[in-house]
């Protein structure tokens, strides 16, 4: 496991080359009715994800909140733990904008989490507005993408706390979910994440680069598992490998701040 983990590490964000759980390809009869937890996301044409390979997915479960753990720290969460069929789709950085990925995350019609750092983001922050559009959240992943491990609390609290309060400036909501760059984190790093507002700090249980999944346990994604991938230039095909790892697994993509105490 200490292996793998190594491995997952090493496959996380690079800063140079991250509501809606109920999106459908159900009948508008059993998509018609969200709720505040879980507002719908309409469903995309049929012949705009199958351009992609996208596959189709059953409508999402009502979201079961989770309990985190009271104090002054926030938890450091690899997996959501909920037995419901639902895994995570997280896309992290920002640095490479291409056409694609605002097209492909519209076709696929999925909740996406988005945690963006944003030095990645200030040159061009309406890129990722199409994709908030489509039911994607954003959330913070530092101003600079340092390895925060080991820097001071000052030091872990300016990134922090800058990125969300830029992100919100810029999106109009404040991120309330915090993922340290390169997964790296200490008691500094969930400390300064607690006093910046934010709900949670995540780490992941599979990644995706070049198309290929990579998996830290087993050989397929698990209800509750939470996927990483960048926005590189294979972005599609790792999009697309993702969802239809998911789909494989006979789970459905949902949102991570669904499940987040209220």
């Amino acid at each position: 496991m200490a292996v793998a983990a190594t491995g997952a590490l090493l496959a996380g964000c690079s800063p140079a080359p991250t509501s809606a759980a109920r999106w459908a390809a159900a009948p508008p009869s059993q998509a018609a009715s969200p709720t505040p937890a879980a507002p719908s996301v309409a469903t995309p044409p049929a012949d705009r994800r199958a351009q992609y390979g996208i596959p189709t997915f059953p409508p999402a479960p009502q979201p079961q909140r989770i309990t985190l753990p009271p104090g002054d720290s926030v938890a450091y969460l690899h997996r959501i733990p909920t037995d419901q069929k639902v895994a995570f789709l997280t896309i992290d950085d920002g640095y490479l904008k291409t056409p694609e990925a605002p097209e492909v995350i519209a076709a696929a019609g999925v909740p996406v989490t988005l945690f963006l750092t944003t030095d990645a983001v200030k040159d061009d922050p309406d890129y990722f507005r199409p994709m908030l559009d489509a039911g994607a959240a954003i959330e913070a992943h530092s101003i600079t993408h340092a390895n925060l491990r080991g820097k001071s609390y000052a030091f872990q609290r300016r990134e922090t706390c800058g990125s969300a309060d830029k992100l919100g400036k810029w999106f109009k909501r404040r991120p309330t979910l915090f993922r340290p760059p390169y997964g790296n984190q200490d008691a500094t790093t969930l400390r300064a994440a607690k006093d910046c507002g934010m709900t949670a700090a995540f780490m992941w249980t599979e990644t995706v680069h070049k198309g290929k999944v990579r998996y830290q346990q087993g050989k397929e994604v698990k209800p509750g598992d939470i996927i990483l991938m960048h926005f590189r230039k294979s972005f599609r095909a790792d999009f697309v490998a993702a969802l239809r790892a998911i789909h494989r697994a006979g789970l459905t993509p949902a949102l991570l701040q669904d499940y987040m105490p209220k």
